[in-house]
């Protein structure tokens, strides 16, 4: 099973982001439903806005492999931000504050900030074509 890990890695990296993208879509576009309680969009210009822009356009890097480290590390932060911001103060416990989409992603995307992003990817894609020899 071992040698399977790389593969996982990147498709676990890939369900994620795909799960990732649809609060941001959800925020930035109404798509595929508005944000409660009336359907709409948040403002672009707020913390709201923010998140939905990192979510949507962080998670498309994230799908496709592109700079994961550092675009994990600041999506963790986002994570973090919201975990301890919109849900903590409700209570310490995740099952009670619904927290735990924000804690799990927090740490999901902190350990592909050190993993980083597993075969199926452009980074991988880009690491190879730096590698190759040039002979021109």
């Amino acid at each position: 099973m071992s040698r399977w890990a790389p593969h996982l890695l990147s498709i676990l990296r890939i369900t994620a982001a795909f799960m990732f993208i649809q609060p941001g879509m959800m925020k930035l576009f109404a798509f595929p439903i508005g944000v409660p309680p009336n359907g709409g969009t948040v403002p672009l210009v707020s913390e709201l806005g923010l998140a939905g822009i990192l979510e949507v356009f962080g998670g498309a890097l994230l799908l496709v492999g592109l700079f994961t480290r550092p675009v994990a590390f600041i999506l963790s932060g986002e994570m973090a931000v919201a975990y301890f911001q919109g849900h903590f103060p409700q209570s310490f416990w995740t099952v009670v504050n619904n927290g735990f989409a924000a804690a799990l992603y927090c740490f999901v995307w902190l350990y592909f900030s050190a993993a980083g992003a597993g075969p199926w990817s452009l980074d991988a894609w880009r690491e190879k074509r730096r590698k190759r020899p040039r002979y021109f």
